[in-house]
C-alpha cells in the first residue's frame, strides 16, 4: 500500500511540474514572436546600410577613417559575448560560451591580448566562476534589446578602436536563422569590412563619399551590434520554447508510465487480498 501511495504522490508532482513547463512553453512562444518581429524589422535598415556602404566604399579611403583601420599584427582584441540572464533553454547558453572560450584560447593562441566584455547573466557569472577577468559587463539589456543599448555598448570600444587602444572587437552570439536553428556565431565588427559590392546604377553623391561614409560608418556599427543583441534575444525564446516541450513531454511519459506502474500495483494488492480472503474462508470450511 505504502508503493502505491508513492506513486501516487509522484504522479501528483510530475503533473504540477508539466503544468509549469507548458505555461512557460505558451509563454516563450509568445515573446517568440514579438523577438522575432524584432529580427525582421531590422533587417531592411541593415540591407539598406551595407549596400550605401559597398557603394561609397574605396580602398584607398581606408587610410583617412580610423574605424576601417588594419594592422598586420593584431596585439589587443576584445570580445563581446551575448548570452541570457535566464536559464531553462536547453544547451543555450552552453553553446555561446564554448564558442567564446573556443575564440579566446585561439586568440591568446595567435599571441593578442583579449579583454572580455559580458551581457547577460549566464556568461557573466561563468567567467567570473573560472576566474577570467572582464572588461565590462551588462545585465540590464535581457531579452528586449533597443538600438540605444547598441549605441552604449560600441561606442566606447569604437572610440578605444580609433584611439589605436584596440585592434579589432568580435562578437559571439546566436545567429537567429529560425526558432529551431540559432546557432552561436563569432563576427569581428571592427575594422569594418564593407560588404562586396554589387553592379548598380551610377549615383551622383552630395556632398562627397568621404563626409557620407564619415556619418554611415558608426550607424553601421551600431547596426551590428544592435542585431546581435535582437537576434540573440530571439534565439533565447526558441530554445526555451524548445526546451520546455521537451521537458513537458517528457513529463507527460512519465506521468504514462507512473499510471501503469500504479495500475499493476494496485491490481497486485487486490489479488492478493483476494487471494487472503479465499484462503481464510477454505479455512473456515476446514
Amino acid at each position: 500500500m505504502a508503493r502505491a501511495r508513492d506513486l501516487k504522490r509522484r504522479m501528483r508532482s510530475v503533473e504540477k511540474t508539466r503544468q509549469i513547463t507548458r505555461t512557460m512553453e505558451m509563454v516563450s512562444t509568445s515573446k517568440l514572436k514579438r523577438a522575432q518581429d524584432r529580427v525582421v524589422a531590422a533587417r531592411p535598415y541593415a540591407a539598406a546600410l551595407a549596400e550605401v556602404l559597398a557603394e561609397l566604399f574605396d580602398p584607398g579611403l581606408s587610410e583617412r577613417f580610423p574605424l576601417l583601420r588594419r594592422v598586420e599584427a593584431v596585439k589587443r582584441v576584445a570580445v563581446v559575448v551575448i548570452t541570457s540572464n535566464r536559464g531553462l533553454c536547453g544547451g543555450f547558453n552552453a553553446n555561446l560560451i564554448r564558442m567564446a572560450q573556443q575564440r579566446l584560447e585561439a586568440l591568446s593562441g595567435a599571441g593578442a591580448e583579449v579583454e572580455l566584455h559580458g551581457i547577460g547573466r549566464k556568461g557573466i557569472g561563468y567567467f567570473r566562476y573560472v576566474g577570467q577577468a572582464l572588461a565590462s559587463q551588462r545585465i540590464d539589456i535581457g531579452d528586449r534589446p533597443t538600438p540605444q543599448h547598441a549605441v552604449e555598448v560600441a561606442e566606447p570600444l569604437m572610440e578605444r578602436f580609433a584611439g589605436g587602444e584596440l585592434d579589432g572587437v568580435e562578437v559571439v552570439f546566436a545567429k537567429f536563422n529560425s526558432p529551431v536553428s540559432t546557432p552561436p556565431t563569432v563576427v569581428r565588427v571592427l575594422p569594418i569590412e564593407p560588404p562586396p559590392a554589387r553592379p548598380t546604377a551610377n549615383y551622383i553623391v552630395r556632398p562627397s563619399a568621404e563626409a557620407i561614409l564619415e556619418a554611415l560608418l558608426p550607424l553601421y556599427l551600431h547596426n551590428q551590434l544592435y542585431r546581435a543583441l535582437v537576434e540573440t534575444a530571439a534565439a533565447e525564446h526558441g530554445a526555451r520554447r524548445t526546451a520546455m516541450k521537451n521537458a513537458t513531454d517528457s513529463a507527460g511519459e512519465m506521468i504514462d508510465w507512473l499510471r501503469r506502474t500504479y495500475n499493476r500495483a494496485r491490481q497486485a494488492q487486490i489479488t492478493q487480498e483476494i487471494a487472503e480472503i479465499v484462503g481464510g474462508s477454505e479455512a473456515l470450511k476446514g
